[in-house]
């Protein structure tokens, strides 16, 4: 079983910075596909970036260029650097696992508003 808890969310203003953080527990992690997702009210899920085992990393485009996901396998924590945030990335953001099964964290509030 995996378990994975997200932090660092809050109230930002526009062009400001956040940093989040999903502490994983459980086993797979070196190797799983992590990713973060986000959903704003009113609208569904949507994928905002991933970083696989060898460190390939996709990013949605609507964040590039502005946001940094990276991975600490020692530590099994995943991050995500935020810069430059606006208000359209207003939205609870969600640490994803993916391998062969996958697993999501309860979400953290990022909210961008002046």
């Amino acid at each position: 079983q995996v378990q994975l808890v997200e932090s660092g969310g809050g109230l930002v203003q526009p062009g400001g910075s956040l940093k989040l953080s999903c502490a994983a527990s459980g086993r797979g992690f070196s190797i799983a596909v992590m990713g973060w997702y986000r959903q704003a009210p009113g609208k569904q899920r949507e994928f905002v970036a991933a970083i696989t085992r060898s460190d390939s990393i996709n990013y949605a485009e609507s964040v590039k260029g502005r946001f940094i996901i990276s991975r600490d396998n020692t530590k099994t924590t995943v991050h995500l650097q935020m810069n430059n945030l606006k208000p359209e990335d207003t939205a609870v953001y969600y640490c994803n696992f993916r391998l062969i099964r996958e697993y999501w964290g309860q979400g953290t509030q990022v909210t961008v508003s002046s």
